[in-house]
């Protein structure tokens, strides 16, 4: 017996430079003298690739307001359509990536969904270039920006098999706060670059504004050159350098991946897995967008049948290819939706980060939009007329500031609900999105239809800073609750699940803003996500609140 023990005492900690075979994280020995500074190394190199996950994600956001500045001939619907594109691409490819941990390895996760990330980074660079370049083209690099919308299932799976149960929050919390941090870390960067030659000859020629745009610090005017392209490039400069680090940097943990094979072989299913969700999702968007760009079949409200048919699809379709233990774990995710709580949580995570993510990527349009025309109803005509508002507020200054607070205050969430209970604070949170929506809506309203519309400005972003807060606490009400509610067999499964259709706020988002926008109601928008808010109150109140609740929180 104490042969064999020895034996185990003086097992090798890896195969090879990356593969660590022996990892005891419970083991305060062990982690005193090996395991904190191999962890920590693999969160420090995690975090920045998450954040440049979510910036390419979401940066069509900000670039399509520039887009609109600099004269490309797309009407604000195709604009709003780009962005959302992208946001029904990263969720969907979240499904695949939530398994990829266990069956590909981290390291060999993390570096392939973060490098690929350079794709669609140096594809915008380039197509941006030209103002001429076909719309087809941004739908296509939104699709694959979709991307960095997916790194955030596998990148939280991975850290939390770094670090110990007493540690796990601090982990997480970094990873997903910091990492969050690429939305705003986007919307500040992107709007400085474009102001300078940044890459020279290599970056493509200056676009001259046709309208004023804006940097944090202040207003440029139109005429001003732009290389918008930078956009797309100044990732290249933070991807490039992480792919190296790493490569060299991470390890894949052989107790959590014991059969990953070569890493080769393991990046395959990567890139089979995540290429079934980029079909499936062009499938989708194909039903949804209309002509040129689609077949219009499921366009309009149809978008709530495209969801669902693109989850179903991305589901069996990796279903179909996987085999052996991949499919074991299919099985496993499979089995949470016969649990009603998956349906209930699923619905309350859309409240609180869907509606983060989808506010984030809908903001900065929306304030192009609105406030940056003169909104005039000709009697003669009987119709409004729109025409540029020399008094306009820069998006560019201001969408930054909703997504700051959101992010900031995430933590927060999770320490009141320590303290109070998940679901009561998730109640409270609900409460006041149900009142911030429909008061955005009646601004939204007042703005569209004045001549004046930049009187409403500052009224309509407080409102929206409110939105953002209450979605960041709630943020960490609803992870509390999960957390509470599913056992352990199934509570990674459900994290995983709600936290793929929540990010699907990042279609939704800008589709109706969008299409209420086109039909000269954008205040109706609001109205809706108001009502839905309204009705997760009172499912939240029924499932964990009510006195005879399936599980009393608190």
């Amino acid at each position: 017996m104490k042969a064999a023990n020895a034996a185990t005492a003086v097992a090798p900690v890896s195969t090879s430079s990356v593969d660590i075979a022996d990892w005891r994280p419970e083991d305060e020995a062990f982690w005193r003298e090996k395991g904190a500074r191999i962890a920590n190394r693999n969160l420090w190199i995690s975090i920045p690739s998450l954040l440049c996950g979510f910036a390419v994600w979401l940066m069509w956001g900000i670039i399509t307001v520039q887009m609109a500045n600099a004269g490309f001939p797309f009407k604000p619907d195709e604009l709003f359509t780009i962005a959302a594109i992208s946001g029904l691409s990263g969720a969907t490819l979240r499904i695949p990536a939530s398994f990829f941990i266990r069956i590909c390895g981290g390291r060999n996760t993390v570096w392939l969904t973060t490098a690929l990330l350079m794709i669609p980074a140096f594809g915008t660079g380039v197509a941006l270039q030209d103002t001429s370049t076909p719309l087809w083209v941004f739908q296509l690099l939104a699709l694959l920006s979709g991307i960095g919308g997916g790194n955030f299932a596998c990148s939280m799976s991975n850290i939390s098999t770094f670090f110990p149960k007493r540690l796990q929050g601090t982990a997480l919390g970094l990873n997903a706060g910091l990492g969050n941090f690429g939305v705003t870390t986007m919307q500040l960067l992107i709007p400085a670059v474009m102001t300078v030659a940044l890459f020279g000859a290599f970056g493509g020629d200056a676009i001259p504004l046709v309208k004023d745009s804006a940097t944090l610090i202040g207003k440029i005017a139109a005429g001003t050159p732009t290389w918008v392209q930078n956009a797309g490039f100044v990732w290249l400069l933070l991807l490039v350098p992480l792919a190296v680090i790493g490569w060299f940097g991470m390890n894949n943990l052989l107790t959590v991946s014991p059969n990953i094979g070569s890493t080769g072989a393991a990046m395959s299913k990567i890139v089979l897995f995540y290429g079934i969700a980029l079909v499936v999702s062009a499938i989708g968007l194909y039903l949804y967008l209309p002509a040129p760009s689609g077949s219009g079949l499921l366009s309009g409200n149809g978008m709530w049948v495209v969801l669902p048919l693109v989850i179903v699809g991305t589901l069996y379709g990796m279903k179909a290819v996987a085999s052996g233990e991949m499919k074991a774990n299919l099985n496993k995710q499979f089995a949470i939706f016969g649990n009603k709580h998956t349906w209930s949580m699923t619905a309350l995570y859309v409240v609180t980060f869907g509606s983060f993510i989808g506010f984030s990527m809908a903001l900065p349009l929306s304030i192009t939009v609105i406030f940056g025309n003169t909104h005039v109803f000709d009697a003669g005509t009987q119709a409004w007329v729109h025409a540029k508002n020399p008094n306009a507020p820069s998006a560019l200054m201001y969408a930054w500031i909703g997504p700051f607070v959101g992010a900031l205050i995430r933590p927060v969430g999770g320490w009141i609900s320590d303290k109070l209970g998940g679901s009561i604070v998730t109640q409270w949170i609900s409460i006041v999105l149900v009142i911030a929506s429909a008061a955005t809506g009646y601004v939204m309203f007042l703005a569209y239809q004045s001549a004046t519309p930049e009187e409403h400005f500052f009224t309509f972003m407080a409102l929206f800073v409110v939105l953002f807060a209450a979605s960041g606490i709630g943020n960490g009400s609803t992870f509390r609750t999960i957390g509470f509610v599913f056992d352990q067999d199934q509570r990674g499964p459900a994290l995983g699940w709600t936290s793929a259709v929540a990010a699907y706020g990042s279609f939704i988002a800008p589709v109706v803003i969008g299409g209420q926008i086109k039909a000269g109601s954008p205040e109706n928008a609001m109205y809706g996500f108001a009502v839905f808010y309204a009705l997760c109150v009172v499912i939240n109140w029924w499932f964990y609140l009510r006195k005879n609740a399936y599980i009393r929180n608190p």
